[in-house]
């Protein structure tokens, strides 16, 4: 009997001795999908779960093999059936904890994976530590909806460790603040009134369009838009779009935009074009009481006196003429220095009868006798 326990003695100090939470190395012996077992140097081989190698893994068999060494962290020598249960994921988040000390130590800019879109934030992971971005620091801007996040890497710097309160907490709006300060202070180094640079529509508003010049936005007012009249922003430029744009002013942080290029300023071929006495087509752009504004190109506008419209009285030009139409007229003064053109369709039109004229005249001298001696 005595030799007997003093041989199972022998073949237990074979064995070493492990505790709960120690870290030791083990070699895989056997892998299924969901656990694999560890020779551990103990008299039992250990377990390592799915759920206990990483939050991110659906099959064990595809990252790991029989014979492959891997460092774990027991969780618990006796589970009540005789097993002993290890863990990689706990001793990674502790290395992740350490790293992430030192990245809120140092400030330094971390990349990680969102694991999670929540209502109040993301979670991303560093080495299998959790860290918890809220929503107010995702971006610079209000973000409706984190979703887009998903599955994303993005940087970020830990602004708050605190680990025993299981509070680590990111920061991603700080840094891009300091990067489009940063771009900001290189643009306005570099640009200047009268300079053409390329955008990107950021919005667009009823009165212009917001463009993203890399560092700034700039407007484009609704005025700028075109040489032309432009009535509605939104159809015709789109969220997203590159454009070309020239820099027509810069008052402190404020970047006033303009697709008015000098070289397309449809008032520098004026003069050839519209010349008095040359025969135009135009569209009805707008009416007044006094006339109509009729546009021969986009950003050349004529008058058309309600005068000039026919040879008989025309109260107003609504009366004979409608927005949108297109006339044929008379240019009968340019002045290009001052951007005005006068137009007549009166011009157009044939003159009345002299024979007509002259019988009408009888009559209407004596119909004026008659009211006369009444």
């Amino acid at each position: 009997m005595s030799e007997e326990q003093s041989f199972e003695e022998m073949l237990e100090q074979t064995f070493k001795t492990i505790r709960n939470g120690e870290v030791v190395e083990g070699t895989i012996i056997d892998v299924k999908p969901d656990y694999m077992y560890l020779n551990i140097g103990y008299k039992i081989d250990g377990i390592l779960t799915k759920e206990e190698y990483s939050n991110d893994v659906q099959d064990l068999t595809q990252i790991a093999k029989p014979g492959d060494k891997m460092e774990v962290k027991v969780k618990k020598v006796n589970d009540g059936d005789g097993q002993v249960i290890l863990s990689y994921r706990q001793l990674a988040a502790e290395k992740g904890n350490q790293r992430l000390e030192e990245a809120f130590n140092n400030k330094e800019v971390l990349k990680a994976k969102v694991t999670q879109v929540r209502n109040g934030g993301l979670s991303v992971t560093v080495e299998e530590a959790r860290v918890f971005i809220p929503a107010s620091l995702v971006s610079d801007t209000y973000e409706k909806d984190l979703n887009k996040y998903a599955d994303q890497e993005i940087e970020f710097i830990i602004t708050e460790f605190n680990p025993r309160r299981h509070r680590i907490i990111g920061d991603r709006k700080q840094l891009l603040l300091e990067r489009k300060s940063e771009a900001a202070k290189e643009l306005f180094a570099r640009i200047n009134p009268g300079d053409e640079v390329e955008g990107v529509i950021k919005n667009v508003t009823d009165f212009g369009a917001f463009i993203d010049l890399g560092g700034a936005d700039g407007l484009l007012h609704i005025s700028e838009m075109s040489w032309g009249h432009v009535e509605n922003p939104k159809k015709v430029f789109k969220v997203g779009e590159r454009l070309n744009v020239l820099i027509k002013d810069i008052n402190g942080e404020k970047i006033a935009l303009s697709l008015k290029f000098p070289d397309q300023n449809p008032w520098l071929t004026a003069e050839e074009k519209y010349a008095a006495g040359t025969i135009v087509t135009g569209r009805i752009a707008r009416m007044t009481d006094f006339g109509a504004f009729v546009e021969l190109e986009p950003g050349v506008d004529a008058l058309l006196h309600v005068s000039q419209i026919a040879r008989e009285h025309v109260d107003k030009p609504s009366d004979v003429l409608k927005t949108g139409q297109e006339v044929e007229a008379k240019v009968v003064e340019l002045n290009a220095v001052d951007h005005k053109i006068s137009l007549s369709m009166k011009a157009l039109l044939p003159e009345a009868p002299k024979k007509a004229a002259e019988e009408a005249a009888p009559a209407e001298e004596a119909a004026e006798e008659e009211a006369v001696e009444e």
